[in-house]
């Protein structure tokens, strides 16, 4: 059996509003994905943020398999003490666990604690990213085995990666973000780091859509009324109908066989 930690990016009362209206936490929905391939996998969870103390966690990170670090509503350039501890906790796993899955916020840590740079992106993905396409090194990536070359996936990202850290290689792009993922290495550790979600699925996008709904028109402005939401909502509605789970969440699959 595999010992995978798992690393929550939300702060407590983030997850505490979302379960208040009926919304998995990431790490919730990530396990439930996992357990599409497989149930033989054994989990730890630990949140650097809003734990108390995690030198358990950390006194114990070489004994994992492997390290999936999820998404989160924060923003990594607001420097806050919570972000800063998340920032050292990946610093310490990147030199005890020999393979992370970075995904979104998750990759937004790795980089940073790599030495690369995240910026606000110019544009967002809102539930969806929209044809990711694959370069040439990605598709000769393991991450990437058995994908289309272009897709379309749920997502949902206010910040990208401007800087990748030394000898990374970015993987996939897409109008929004030219970093959509990437591979790099830092002491012996190898990060697979996606910009979107994999793990996620098209409905809980639709949920924290509606969730976020004034926040995403007065605070974000990433849309201009309530009635253009409801548009992009019946539009990741169409995605639902044409997609099919297993290609959507190909990279899980792909990662899995990485650990084995």
């Amino acid at each position: 059996m595999k010992k995978i930690l798992i690393v929550e990016g939300n702060l407590r009362e983030e997850n505490e509003s979302f379960s208040k209206v009926g919304i998995q936490t990431h790490t919730q929905s990530l396990k439930d994905s996992l357990a599409y391939y497989t149930n033989d996998l054994e989990f730890d969870v630990v949140n650097p943020s809003s734990d108390e103390n995690i030198q358990p966690i950390i006194e114990k990170l070489s004994t994992y398999n492997g390290l999936i670090w999820g998404g989160s509503s924060l923003n990594i350039y607001n420097d806050t003490p919570e972000i800063r501890r998340q920032i050292e906790f990946m610093r310490e796993c990147q030199k005890n666990v020999k393979k992370i899955l970075a995904i979104c916020w998750g990759l937004q840590v790795a980089v940073t604690a790599a030495g690369g740079q995240v910026k606000k992106a110019n544009d967002s993905n809102i539930g969806i990213a929209n044809k990711v396409t694959i370069n040439e090194k990605g598709l000769a990536h393991p991450l990437y085995k058995g994908k289309d070359k272009i897709f379309n996936t749920p997502a949902f990202n206010f910040d990208e990666v401007v800087k990748i850290p030394e000898n990374g290689i970015c993987l996939a792009s897409n109008k929004i973000n030219n970093v959509q993922s990437l591979y790099f290495e830092i002491n012996d550790t190898k990060i697979w780091g996606l910009q979107y979600h994999p793990e996620i699925t098209y409905e809980k996008m639709i949920s924290l859509i509606e969730f976020r709904k004034d926040k995403l028109v007065e605070t974000r402005k990433v849309f201009n009324s309530l009635d253009e939401i409801d548009n992009h909502i019946n539009f990741i509605k169409n995605e639902i109908s044409v997609s099919n789970r297993d290609k959507t969440m190909i990279e899980l699959r792909n990662w899995l066989n990485f650990i084995n």
